[in-house]
């Protein structure tokens, strides 16, 4: 694995992250003591079991939730002194967030929840159709790109995701358990994606993950445990 220091620009830093949910006797602490820094064109994993703190991590770096202590930095801007509402434009236009459960429109074709979204993202109207055809062809949809999410595997519908979340060329794309729902062969061709597409556009991809093959596959991992950052490389 590469070091992601080589790697120039850093893209997002979180220092001195402290997650709590409840107050006072049912206070539970998820995170705490949290620093991580990711550079640009680095496909990172964020490793751990179930219940370690991964998902409320990628929460907050996608700036869906704000820490309770801590500061986090994105492109040289902290996101933890924004509005809400400045948070959401970030997160719109320079973000792309990739769920489990893929969350696709069933109603949709593959080209139209890609296409919606750019819509929603306020993404110029006169290139949503390329940009949305663009992200379909460099996942390998664009020959099924009319069909729905019924009509698609479980790959095909993750390639869709994807493709939803790099269509407005986002500096930073984050993914929780992205491969979860798949089988390990299709689960690793959604990691060759994301390694293809930090290779050949600079993106830069965090995903959570507790499956062992994907670690031969990214530059660096930080794996937690009970909250905490145990181990980086």
């Amino acid at each position: 694995m590469a070091s992601g220091e080589a790697a120039g620009k850093e893209i997002i830093r979180a220092e001195g992250i402290k997650r709590v949910f409840g107050r006072g006797s049912g206070a539970v602490t998820v995170l705490k003591d949290v620093d991580i820094q990711l550079f640009q064109g680095k496909l990172v994993a964020l490793k751990g079991r179930s219940g370690s703190g991964k998902t409320t991590l990628i929460n907050l770096l996608s700036a869906l939730d704000q820490p309770t202590e801590g500061k986090i930095t994105f492109n040289g801007r902290e996101l933890t002194s924004m509005t809400g509402k400045q948070r959401d434009e970030v997160r719109r236009k320079e973000m792309g967030l990739i769920f489990q459960s893929f969350a696709l429109i069933p109603l949709m074709s593959a080209y139209e929840n890609v296409e919606f979204v750019l819509r929603v993202s306020g993404y110029p109207a006169q290139e949503r159709k390329q940009a949305a055809v663009e992200a379909l062809e460099r996942v390998g949809l664009k020959p099924r790109m009319h069909h729905r999410p019924f009509e698609l595997s479980g790959g095909e519908q993750q390639r869709t995701a994807i493709a939803r979340a790099i269509a407005h060329k986002p500096k930073l794309i984050l993914a929780d358990e992205p491969t979860a729902e798949l089988d390990s062969r299709t689960g690793l061709h959604i990691i060759k994606v994301f390694r293809d597409l930090v290779e050949r556009s600079g993106m830069t991809i965090a995903l959570t993950t507790h499956d062992p093959a994907i670690m031969e596959i990214v530059d660096q991992v930080y794996e937690l445990e009970d909250g905490q950052i145990v181990s980086h490389s």
